[in-house]
């Protein structure tokens, strides 16, 4: 099979089989194929799609390029999460402790961000000491002990992927939904999961833009899901202003304690509860999303999920007293207050420009080899559809750097749009998909 072949079918819109797809992730893999060819077939991709048959054979075979994690020492239906990720999203942090509060069993593997803040690893590095490295042995023990840990990724899951990925980057081929899809879902099967819920992203701090574009995703994903196996299901959600209201590592982490306390924003909670209860319904522990949102709200008023992140954090090496006292966790040096300048109704926040105000300030990486400052970010003090007067606060920044902070303050101005008339706030849920 000579790799020539393959990129030309695929430029002039033919099918490829699995053993072309195979003959592709195998041998770009190992370093046979070079990267021009790759580019030539991602490019060919890019402008003619792929079926649903091709995406998920793509997917497969990313899946099985390097370590797949047999998750079978783990007793109980494992659930996982993923989103396509935004602004100030920090779910993971408040849904895996609820839904293992209720003895389902969390075995999350999730990566380090790039772009204006931390992943979900970088934001529990907030807790002193918390380990993120952890064996495979101590990971199913946590899991089968606790029913919950969150560990790195580990370097061989979906090598493919991580190559494409970065080849993807440099070529302009990165917005093809195939590509995209096969990219997530090859890593969340390699990961082990037996149900997989994703929260698709839509918005101007999203990937997706439009919620067009942000359904098909969510429908190749869950087909894709659902060929190979696993069960699989999304939500399309608003990412037109920053989730909660925190943007930036132990910030978000403060935020996460406060809303499994009970008193977290409301969007952020609401968005817990939706995805949460598609997770317990996915694990067989309720028969629909109404009797497991009720499941989990027992687990928020009785402190059992708060005392499971503690648990959570105990058992990888972290100090759990910062769960009940986050002074404990990283604090900034420095805080400014921004004030509106006139009066009246939040219209829009313009949620890439508060992401990219809180990178600045050292809360993200602009390259893998980024330090990032775990203390740092902002905190947001209105939300669309508010009421502010002229001289409120409509943000408070917390910095390390007077120069980063004087950077960022520059990106943040007009990031809040002030109107005269009362602008109703914006739906969060936006879709469900569930069966294709």
């Amino acid at each position: 099979m000579r790799m020539y072949d393959v990129i030309e079918r695929k430029r002039n819109g033919l099918e490829l089989s699995d053993g072309e797809i195979d003959f592709f992730v195998r041998e770009y893999t190992d370093g046979t194929i070079p990267d021009y060819q790759a580019s030539a077939l991602l490019m060919a991709v890019y402008f003619n799609g792929m079926t649903p048959r091709e995406t998920a054979k793509l997917t497969m075979a990313m899946a099985e390029s390097g370590d797949v994690l047999d998750l079978s020492p783990i007793h109980g239906i494992k659930v996982d999460k993923h989103s396509t990720g935004g602004v100030g999203d920090k779910t993971t942090l408040v849904l895996a402790p609820m839904v293992a509060a209720l003895g389902i069993p969390v075995a999350k593997m999730s990566g380090r961000g790039l772009g204006h803040t931390g992943g979900t690893i970088d934001k529990l590095e907030s807790f002193p000491g918390f380990v993120t490295e952890i064996s495979e042995k101590k990971f199913y023990e946590n899991v089968n002990k606790i029913k919950i840990a969150i560990a790195g990724q580990t370097g061989n899951l979906a090598p493919a992927d991580k190559k494409l990925y970065a080849l993807r980057d440099v070529t302009a081929t990165v917005e093809s939904i195939p590509l995209i899809a096969s990219s997530i879902m090859s890593k969340k099967i390699a990961a082990g999961a037996d149900a997989i819920v994703l929260d698709v992203k839509v918005g101007s701090g999203a990937f997706m833009k439009t919620e067009e574009s942000a359904v098909e995703l969510a429908e190749t994903m869950v087909r894709i899901g659902q060929d190979v196996g696993r069960r699989t299901m999304a939500v399309v959600s608003n990412m037109d202003e920053p989730l909660g209201y925190a943007i930036g590592n132990a910030l978000e982490v403060e935020e996460a304690i406060h809303t499994l306390s009970g008193n977290g924003p409301e969007d952020l909670l609401e968005l817990c509860m939706e995805l949460g209860s598609h997770m317990v319904v996915g694990a067989g522990a309720a028969e629909s999303t109404d009797k497991a949102r009720q499941m989990l709200w027992r687990v928020i008023k009785d402190g059992s999920a708060l005392e499971k992140l503690a648990q959570l954090v105990k058992a990888q090496g972290g100090d759990a007293d910062a769960v009940y006292n986050t002074d404990l966790l990283p604090q900034a040096r420095i805080r400014h207050s921004v004030k509106a300048e006139c009066g009246g109704y939040v219209s829009r926040i313009i949620c890439d420009r508060v992401g990219a105000s809180a990178m600045v300030l050292g809360g993200g990486r602009e390259n893998k080899d980024s330090v990032i400052d775990l203390a740092v970010g902002i905190v947001l003090s209105k939300k669309t559809g508010d009421r502010v007067e002229k001289g409120e606060e409509l943000a408070v920044f917390y910095a390390n750097d007077e120069n980063k902070l004087d950077e960022a303050l520059k990106r943040f101005e007009n990031s809040y749009v002030i109107c005269d008339n009362p602008i109703k706030k914006p739906e969060l849920i936006r879709r469900e998909v569930k069966e294709i």
